[in-house]
């Protein structure tokens, strides 16, 4: 970074410095990990010599000190090359009309939640509303460190079981809804995207907004014609941006769908007969007749469904990868 031709690369120059600055967060950590320990060992010597006082002292920091060390493990988990990356998170509901477009809206609100409690930020780039409630699809950025590793866990098929509050007779449901993840693309990737590949179509947002919104044709869909990938967006005023942001879904699509081909080949090297993550069952909600959530992949179960679907799903997903890991391992043993 020193040298005098270092930021005559606009972009090579920005890698190298997130690239830096990931490195200074890691030293810093260890640093610090190392005054924990130091202190520990001082409070420990305090103690060999008769201070009783130390004991809850001794006790706080030890607390204190596994629960950062068991957090550095979880993110050491994150190692693959797009974990780091904002994602575009989209929720899509199943049949059922009215009670699975319900539940793709209480799925949504969960992410939400989940995001604003670890301090990232949300944009919602495209929402259409159900008919009576709910949505018909949702496609949210969600930005902040991490954000597609840790959301990646929740690609896959939702189940929600319930007394249907849309059902007159009070009957007992099941509505699923799909859940995709797919790391914005850097800049630097190139995705090859042709003018005359693209189909766009502007129309007039069905979504709540203003008198502007609702009343000019600001609204962008494209289609990517040799895939039939198709995206939109409608939540600016300016038709311009809701391009932009268009695009950007549709590098991120085309970008998601070649890591899914390489992979789909890999796995058919190694004689895996699993379907894709997107059209597998990963997740049980359970509102009636008793209360659970249970992830399918690890086991991970809890009672507390409330709070869970306040957003607090931590525990889900940090199980998730240490079970992802050891998938992994046992294939390579």
């Amino acid at each position: 970074m020193a040298k005098p031709s270092f930021w005559s690369d606009a972009q090579g120059a920005a890698a190298i410095s997130r690239e830096r600055n990931g490195l200074l967060v890691e030293l810093d950590f260890w640093k610090a990990a190392e005054l924990r320990q130091d202190d520990i060992e001082v409070l420990f010597e305090l103690l060999r010599e008769g201070d009783l006082d130390a004991i809850p002292e001794i006790s706080r920091n030890l607390q204190e000190f596994s629960a950062e060390i068991d957090a550095k493990e979880i993110r050491t988990l994150l190692a693959g090359e797009h974990d780091r990356a904002n994602v575009f998170l989209t929720i899509h509901p199943g049949a059922g009309g009215t009670e699975s477009q319900d539940w793709a809206e209480m799925l949504l609100r969960m992410y939400l939640r989940w995001a604003e409690r670890r301090g990232f930020h949300t944009e919602i780039i495209d929402y259409q509303p159900g008919e009576e409630a709910g949505l018909k699809s949702a496609t949210v950025l969600v930005s902040g460190e991490y954000a597609f590793g840790l959301l990646a866990a929740e690609v896959g098929i939702h189940r929600l079981v319930r007394i249907s509050p849309f059902d007159a007779n009070a009957r007992r449901h099941t509505s699923f809804a799909a859940v995709h993840a797919m790391p914005e693309v850097d800049d630097a990737i190139q995705i090859d995207i042709r003018e005359e590949d693209l189909r766009i179509d502007t129309y007039r947002s069905s979504g709540a907004g203003g008198q502007h919104i609702n009343v000019t044709d600001s609204a962008v869909r494209i289609t990517h014609l040799p895939t039939n990938t198709v995206v939109q967006c409608q939540n600016e005023r300016s038709q311009h941006k809701n391009k932009s942001f268009a695009m950007k879904v549709l590098r991120a699509r085309l970008f998601q769908r070649e890591l899914d081909e390489k992979q789909k080949k890999l796995d058919e090297i190694h004689g895996e007969k699993k379907g894709i993550a997107f059209g597998s069952q990963i997740r049980s909600y359970v509102l009636h007749p008793y209360r659970l959530v249970k992830d399918l992949r690890t086991g991970r179960e809890t009672g507390k469904v409330d709070d869970f679907l306040n957003g607090q799903i931590d525990e889900f997903i940090d199980a998730y990868l240490l079970w992802r890991v050891r998938g992994k391992d046992a294939k390579g043993s």
